[in-house]
């Protein structure tokens, strides 16, 4: 089990092992509360891959992983990652007009 330090260096090498054998790739996390720690860990069973953390705002980078983790399960291994971490964004919405009468 390596502990990886780094968050884009865990992100990168846990969709690798993903990419490389979806079939037997497994994605688990764990929180203790009474500690405040939040542990990752990613395995294909031939590499396994952790990442501690005791920071607040890692649960935004988790709830991150998550969604690619996902896109990738929904879509397949060959997904581009910029459609499903939505990056690229090529046009904003445009803003709702208030509540008011209709003439």
């Amino acid at each position: 089990m390596v502990y990886i330090a780094a968050w884009d260096e865990f992100v990168e090498r846990s969709v690798q092992i993903f990419r490389s054998d979806p079939d037997s790739a497994r994605y688990s996390m764990k929180y203790r509360h009474c500690d405040g720690k939040l542990v990752l860990k990613v395995t294909d069973n031939k590499e396994c891959l952790k990442f501690k953390s005791d920071q607040a705002q890692d649960a935004k980078k988790m709830e991150k992983l998550n969604n690619i983790f996902f896109g990738l399960m929904a879509r397949g291994p060959e997904v581009d990652l910029a459609e499903i971490t939505g990056k690229e964004q090529t046009e904003a919405p445009a803003p709702k007009k208030g509540r008011g009468r209709k003439q």
